[in-house]
């Protein structure tokens, strides 16, 4: 990968900071303020880091307007000091990526009928199916393979080892990283009453991811059974998720590593699941929801209420549930 700097009044224009100082020094990167280096950005949520910052190697600062008049660095100044360093980070590897060299690794495996933008970039051992569609400026890791009729839009990054099952589709500036498995098979079967065996049944929908998702290394997500599953706009997903047929998600859900979904949940927009959360199939979790971690929604349950958190098994308000638990401590000392 080729660094390439930008420079620090081109930063502050796309992150929407206030610059103080030297715009034409260049950057090629973000740290923690105790690992920067000259060419390297921090950022400093409360004023009272901001010393520190100012005397770290760190080459300027983000900050908020408690630093507007400190000296010592550039500063950009901004009312949301980590998002501003969150946006200056992809706006600098953003950078990063256009110095890769587009093109196809001679290994790479492509069906005549794939239809690659030029721009394109495909690592080595890539497998691409059979009329699959892959957009401009996406990127796909070594050991890739993309099955028949998957379609992948426009600056994607699919990091080594994804397996994406035919039928897929993924929008815009999509991330999967490293070994997760797309659109396979849902977990599905019909028992036999005469022979007590279990049949499959038919897995043949699809999975769509929309724009703007981020899918964390060794999540699974299954593709629909009859119809799809969805994942929407902007939602994060974590490490080890599992994700069931026919689910779907709405927009900007945050699911943390090692939460579980059965079959046909609906997630609606703005839910927050912590770690370990696990659901039953059917259940619907409305607007806003927040379940804290190793919370458990019994099949078919409704979770509702905006802002309002819940957590145990099964998941209650957390007032709630905390003075069950107190009660069953003081109940355990009498005894």
């Amino acid at each position: 990968m080729i660094r390439m700097g930008r420079s620090l009044r081109k930063i502050a224009e796309a992150v929407g900071a206030r610059l103080q100082g030297d715009g034409e020094l260049e950057f090629s990167g973000v740290a923690s303020i105790a690992s920067a280096s000259p060419d390297n950005l921090v950022f400093v949520e409360d004023e009272k880091y901001l010393l520190k910052a100012l005397q770290s190697a760190a080459g300027a600062v983000i900050a908020g307007e408690f630093a507007a008049n400190a000296s010592g660095k550039p500063l950009l100044i901004s009312r949301h000091p980590k998002l501003a360093f969150s946006r200056a980070a992809h706006f600098l590897l953003a950078g990063h990526r256009e110095g890769r060299n587009a093109g196809i690794h001679p290994t790479a495996v492509i069906h005549a009928t794939v239809r690659l933008d030029t721009s394109v970039m495909l690592e080595a051992h890539v497998v691409i199916g059979e009329n699959a569609e892959i957009g401009e400026n996406t990127w796909i890791g070594a050991n890739c393979t993309i099955g028949r009729g998957v379609a992948i839009g426009r600056d994607c990054v699919v990091y080594p080892h994804v397996t994406i099952y035919s039928g897929t589709t993924l929008g815009d500036r999509v991330t999967v990283h490293a070994g997760a498995v797309l659109g396979s098979d849902g977990f599905g079967y019909v028992r036999d009453p005469k022979t007590g065996r279990y049949e499959k049944f038919p897995q043949v929908g699809r999975l769509v991811i929309e724009n703007d998702v981020e899918i964390g290394a060794n999540a699974t997500i299954d593709r629909g059974a009859l119809d799809e599953t969805r994942i929407g706009h902007g939602t994060k997903i974590d490490n080890l998720v599992h994700i069931g047929h026919n689910c779907r998600l709405g927009e900007n859900v945050v699911i943390a590593a090692q939460t579980g979904l059965s079959g046909s949940i609906v997630i609606e927009n703005d839910v927050v699941l912590g770690g370990q959360v696990g659901i039953g199939e059917h259940a619907r979790i409305e607007e806003g929801v927040m379940l804290g971690g190793q919370g458990g929604v019994l099949p078919n349950k409704v979770l509702r209420g905006k802002g309002v958190a819940f957590w145990g098994t099964p998941a209650q308000p957390v007032r709630q549930y905390l003075k069950q638990l107190a009660t069953l401590a003081r109940l355990g000392k009498k005894r």
